[in-house]
C-alpha cells in the first residue's frame, strides 16, 4: 500500500473510496461539510438516519450525488465528550477493515476533520497509516492458490486543506514503517513450524542484515555450546532441528552510545518436551516464537526509519520436543551465568533459553534490556488477551513502556516483582528451580529471569495473551511491535 499526502477539495477528488469522519454530535468538520454541501445536504441526512453513534461505526454509500468519488465511507468518532485516542483508533481501524473488504483500488481519508475534532495531525496520520495498512494484512503465503489481488487499496491518500509539512510526512512514514514491521512479525508467527524453524529465523535476520547493512552473528549448536549456554542447549536436546542464537546489531546512534537490547523468545514449536502439553490447541504452539518475531519486526521498522539509536537484538531459537535425548524433569543444568538450574518442568522452557541470552546481553553494556516472550499461560489468566504483562527491575523503564503502550493502544500492565516471590524458586539440588508452582506463575517466571539481569535496567514483556488470536480470527497479531517502536521513537527523540 502506497501512502501519500494531498491538498484537495474532497468533493472533487476522483477516488474509489472517500473516507470521511463525523462526530455523533456538534458541528461537522470542514471536509465532511464540503461533501455534504455538494450533495445538497443529503450526506448529513443519511448520516443522522443511518450511522450509529458509537466510535468505529460505519456507513458505506455506494454513490453520493455531488461527490466525484465512486463510494463514500463515513466513520463515526463517537460523541465529542468521549473523544480519546481509543476512539481515534477505533474509527481508523474500522475504516481500514471496511475499505480492505471492498474492491476499491484507491482510497482517500479526510484528515483535516480529525484535526477539527481535536486530534493532532501527526498522531492522526501515523495511527492511520499503521492501522489501515495492518487492516489490509492477509496471510496466504503458503496457499496453493493465493488471491490474485491483494487486500486493500494499492494507493491511499491523506487529504489536507493545505500543503503538508515535514512533521506530517514523517508521521506517515513512521506509520507505514510500523505496519511493515508488524507484518513481518505476523508473517513469521503465522508460518507453521515445519516452515518456520530456528534456521528460518536466522535467515530472516540475514535478509534484514543484508537489506539494511546490519551487523549479524549466528551461532549454531556448537557455537552455543562454546559460549557456555548450557541452559539454552538443554531445551534443544530433544529436537533434530538445529538451534540458533542470533545476534543482530543496528548502529544508528553515536559510536559509544549504549544500545537498547531486545531479547526475543524463539521457540518455533513448543510441545512441552517430556512434560508434554495436552493435544488440544497444540497447533498454536507454533506461535511460541512471537517474541523473536516481534524483535525482527521492530528491527525492520527501526531500520526503515533510520532512527538515530543503537539497537541490539538477541534471539535464542529452538524447538522443544520430547525424545530419548530430551532434557528430563529433575535434570540440573548450568547457565551461561554459572548459576545452576533444576528443571522441574520441561514446559517452562522459555525462561531457560532467555536466561542465557539475558546474560549474554550484559557484554553490550546496555542502556536497558527488554525481553519479549510468550512465556506463561498464567499471564492470560491474569490479564486476558487485551494487555501484555510487564515486570521490571527499573521503575523508570517500566513507566516508559507503559506510556508507549498507552499511546499506541498496544498496552501493557505492570505486575509486582517483589523479593518475596523468589522464595518459590528454591531448590534442594541447584541454585534455583525453573518453576515456582501455580501461584503467581507469571511473576515467578519473571523472578527467575531477574536473577540474570542484576547488572542493568531490565523489563520483561509477557505477550502470551496478546501475540496471537484463536478461533475464527486465528493468527499472529504482530504485537508488541507498535509498543516497542513507540518506546524507541521516544528514546531516539522522535
Amino acid at each position: 500500500m502506497e501512502f501519500s499526502i494531498k491538498a484537495s477539495t474532497p468533493e472533487k477528488l476522483k477516488t474509489d473510496c472517500l473516507i470521511l469522519v463525523r462526530c455523533a454530535d456538534g458541528e461537522a468538520g470542514p471536509q465532511f461539510g464540503a461533501v455534504d454541501a455538494a450533495s445538497g445536504g443529503l450526506l448529513a441526512k443519511l448520516v443522522r438516519r443511518d450511522l450509529d453513534a458509537k466510535a468505529g461505526s460505519i456507513l458505506l454509500l455506494p454513490t453520493l450525488p455531488g461527490a466525484a468519488a465512486e463510494r463514500v465511507l463515513v466513520v463515526s468518532l463517537g460523541a465529542r465528550a468521549d473523544l480519546s485516542p481509543k476512539a481515534l483508533r477505533s474509527a481508523l481501524n474500522a475504516a481500514g477493515k471496511a475499505v480492505s473488504a471492498s474492491k476499491a483500488q484507491s482510497a482517500a481519508l479526510g484528515a483535516a476533520d480529525f484535526v477539527a475534532a481535536g486530534f493532532s495531525l501527526p498522531d492522526t496520520l501515523r495511527s492511520a497509516a499503521a492501522l489501515i495498512a495492518d487492516a489490509a494484512y492477509r496471510f496466504d503465503a503458503i496457499r496453493s492458490e493465493a488471491a490474485k489481488n491483494p487486500a486493500g487499496p494499492g494507493r491511499f491518500e491523506f487529504l489536507l486543506q493545505g500543503k503538508s509539512d515535514a512533521a506530517a510526512r514523517l508521521a506517515v512514514e513512521q506509520g507505514a514503517a510500523i505496519a511493515a514491521g508488524q507484518a513481518l512479525a505476523r508473517d513469521l508467527g503465522n508460518l507453521p513450524a515445519n516452515y518456520c524453524t530456528p534456521t528460518t529465523l536466522a535467515e530472516t535476520a540475514r535478509s534484514l542484515a543484508s537489506e539494511y547493512k546490519l551487523k549479524l552473528r549466528i551461532f549454531d549448536r556448537e557455537g552455543i555450546d562454546e559460549l557456555g549456554m548450557g541452559s539454552f542447549l538443554s531445551v534443544a536436546q530433544g529436537t533434530r532441528e538445529e538451534p540458533r542464537f542470533i545476534v543482530l546489531e543496528y548502529k544508528g546512534g553515536k559510536a559509544k552510545e549504549a544500545p537498547v537490547v531486545l531479547v526475543g523468545k524463539g521457540v518455533t514449536f513448543d510441545s512441552g518436551g517430556i512434560s508434554l502439553k495436552p493435544g488440544e490447541g497444540m497447533d498454536e504452539m507454533k506461535f511460541d516464537m512471537c517474541g523473536a518475531a516481534s524483535v525482527l519486526g521492530t528491527f525492520r521498522t527501526v531500520a526503515k526509519l533510520g532512527l538515530p539509536i543503537n539497537l541490539v537484538g538477541l534471539i535464542p531459537a529452538t524447538e522443544n520436543l520430547p525424545s530419548g535425548t530430551a532434557v528430563k524433569p529433575g535434570d540440573v543444568v548450568t547457565s551461561l551465568s554459572g548459576q545452576t538450574i533444576e528443571i522441574l518442568n520441561t514446559d517452562a522452557e522459555g525462561r531457560l533459553i532467555l536466561c542465557d541470552a539475558l546474560t549474554y546481553a550484559e557484554r553490550f553494556k546496555p542502556a536497558c534490556v527488554i525481553d519479549i516472550a510468550t512465556l506463561t499461560g498464567a499471564c492470560i489468566i491474569a490479564l486476558g488477551h487485551q494487555v501484555s504483562g510487564l515486570m521490571a527491575n527499573d521503575e523508570a523503564l517500566a513507566a516508559e513502556l507503559l506510556g508507549a503502550g498507552t499511546k499506541t493502544g498496544d498496552r501493557a500492565w505492570q505486575l509486582p516483582l517483589f523479593d518475596e516471590y523468589q522464595e518459590q524458586l528454591k531448590s534442594n539440588f541447584a541454585d534455583m528451580a525453573n518453576i515456582g508452582g501455580r501461584p503467581a506463575g507469571s511473576i515467578t517466571a519473571a523472578a527467575f529471569l531477574s536473577r540474570f539481569t542484576r547488572n542493568y535496567a531490565w523489563a520483561h514483556l509477557d505477550i502470551a495473551g496478546t501475540a496471537w488470536k484463536s478461533g475464527a480470527e486465528k493468527g499472529a497479531t504482530g504485537r508488541p511491535v507498535p509498543l516497542l517502536t513507540e518506546f524507541l521513537l521516544q528514546r531516539a527523540g522522535q
